[in-house]
């Protein structure tokens, strides 16, 4: 009787495990209240959007309900700074960890791939593959031109093609009038919103958080919108009409007090008198509101789709711009400053262990998600770093944090950002301070201030000690004209 029982016992036993066996481990891994099993994470990164969203206060206009939400759930950095006020060098260091006054990975042209320090390093998610995950990912993570294939085990539509093509106006320039140069231009599209190729991106990375998997995954989600041109689904124009745009405050003596290489960064002969001679200032204003609201709403739907999979309990979600953008401010637009407009970017934490509606105010970096991540994640500690881990903030937003923002744009031009000042210092010596308590628009320089000193004593300490000279691996460009020939 005794060995029937233990007969019996052993096949109810056996037929429990088929079953638990028949469900896929992964779906184990996100079981609800497993606290033990590792995090998923959803990894989006949005294109040149400054802090024109709700939770951060930017612009009054701006109509951002899903970002908004998403800080709602977690932890918002309303100070988050960029490494490099460009695409490329701002995308390198973020994903590798490394600065670009240690790497010497200054502008867009560079090909970071082959920069003597970077290209030996182990990206964030080749990490993140080396400890057990599955990396997979669509759209721009990377600078668009410069893929990083060994980053990834999946990626759409390939590992060297990063999206799919964007539908254009019938003639460009189009919006931007004679305003316009290469793609410095805006106008509404005629065009559904899943014609557009970050829909597409966003609705690949919809069907990943359908599937299943061996192993815990890293997906991101590159969308390449507020990104020039400013070319969406005409209902996001319609949301701003024109005769209710309200522009930024600038002052038309700004840069009066600004020295010379920071005039030359803000080219106010350039991109801003064009737009200010043929008054399309409002007309560029509207068509970047309407492209924040157009990638706003594909960030919704990954939130929603990531709600209705079996992975919204074990699932870590980071969002993060690559850098700030100016429309007008300082007589400047687009990047490529070392100013607050140019440099502050948005940045969000949520997922388990992250407690809701949380708000850090601390000037923090891009370069701080890699060790993170690494921390939230558990993974072993990567060495090399120039970043720090946000946990403790990330667990107390009024934690002491010493450390200010840095941001570097060109060899030897470094921007810092504490809580209360702004300091730069260009490669000529010549410096600029702002007092962001009494001067959140930058429009008064104190360096020249003897008063000043001691701040400026304080803020140069946090100057990088190495100064990387530029690496020369400038990426080739396609072929098209003919060369010249040498004479």
């Amino acid at each position: 009787m005794n060995t029937l029982v233990t007969r019996r016992i052993i096949i109810v036993a056996a037929m429990v495990c088929a079953a638990v066996g028949c469900m896929h481990p992964m779906h184990l891994l996100a079981a609800e209240g497993d606290k033990s099993a590792p995090l998923n994470v959803l990894f989006i990164a949005i294109d040149d959007l400054n802090d024109w969203v709700g939770c951060l206060g930017g612009h009054p206009d701006v109509k951002t309900p899903n970002l908004d939400r998403l800080a709602g759930r977690g932890i918002v950095f309303t100070h988050t700074y960029c490494a490099a006020p460009a695409c490329n060098p701002s995308r390198a260091a973020l994903m590798t960890g490394v600065l670009p006054s240690r790497s010497g990975m200054y502008v867009n042209a560079q090909d970071w791939r082959k920069n003597p320090t970077l290209a030996k390093t182990t990206t964030l998610p080749q990490h993140f593959m080396a400890n057990g995950y599955t990396a997979l990912g669509s759209g721009k993570i990377y600078h668009g031109s410069q893929p990083h294939p060994a980053s990834w085990d999946e990626y759409w539509p390939s590992k060297t093609k990063i999206r799919p093509i964007d539908p254009l106006p019938p003639k460009m320039p189009w919006g931007g009038g004679k305003a316009a140069q290469k793609h410095f231009d805006w106008g509404p599209l005629d065009v559904e919103d899943d014609e557009m190729a970050d829909r597409k991106v966003a609705a690949w990375v919809i069907e990943q958080l359908k599937r299943k998997y061996e192993k815990p995954f890293f997906l991101a989600c590159g969308l390449f919108r507020p990104h020039l041109p400013w070319y969406v689904p005409k209902k996001y124009f319609d949301m701003y009409p024109l005769d209710k745009i309200t522009l930024p405050e600038v002052k038309d003596d700004d840069l009066d007090d600004v020295p010379e290489a920071g005039r030359k960064m803000a080219r106010p002969w350039g991109d801003h008198r064009r737009v200010v001679e043929h008054d399309q200032w409002r007309k560029a204003v509207q068509g970047y509101l309407a492209s924040i609201s157009f990638t706003d709403a594909s960030v919704g739907r990954v939130l929603d789709a990531l709600d209705a999979s079996p992975y919204k309990d074990n699932t870590l979600i980071v969002l993060w711009s690559d850098h700030g953008w100016h429309l007008g401010e300082k007589l400047h637009w687009r990047k490529f400053a070392l100013w607050e407009e140019a440099t502050r970017n948005g940045m969000i934490f949520a997922g388990p262990g992250i407690k809701s509606g949380q708000r850090c105010d601390t000037p923090v970096g891009l370069i701080d998600i890699y060790p993170t991540l690494v921390e939230l994640c558990k993974l072993p500690a990567k060495d090399g770093l120039d970043g720090l881990s946000l946990v403790p903030l990330i667990e107390n937003p009024q934690a002491k944090w010493e450390r200010p923002a840095l941001t570097t744009h060109g060899f030897k031009n470094h921007g810092i950002r504490s809580e209360k000042w702004r300091y730069i210092q260009y490669a000529d010596g010549s410096e600029e301070l702002y007092d962001h308590d009494k001067d959140p628009m930058e429009w008064k320089n104190l360096a020249r201030d003897d008063k000043y000193d001691d701040v400026k004593k304080k803020m140069r300490k946090w100057l990088p000690k190495e100064n990387t000279k530029p690496s020369k691996m400038v990426q080739k460009k396609k072929r098209g004209k003919k060369a010249k020939k040498k004479k």
